[in-house]
């Protein structure tokens, strides 16, 4: 199954990554989740998904940036 992330800064310090949307195949949001945190180089801080509905909240950390990710299916 096809999900598309996007992430979006929450901190106001310089940003180390643009906000960005991205494509990953994967068996399910946590996977591409996973998938997302390693090409990235990210550290995963929390992760929320809804007991109903197709979409995850991540946040994840590179450096002293913080980002919201969303994760759902296509």
């Amino acid at each position: 199954m096809q999900y598309t992330i996007e992430s979006r800064p929450l901190t106001n310090e310089v940003a180390q990554l643009p906000p960005s949307d991205m494509h990953i195949e994967a068996a399910n949001a946590e996977s591409a989740i996973s998938e997302y945190v390693r090409c990235r180089e990210l550290e995963l801080v929390s992760v929320t998904k809804p007991l109903t509905g197709r979409e995850s909240i991540a946040t994840v950390k590179k450096n002293d940036s913080v980002y919201l990710v969303r994760v759902y299916s296509e």
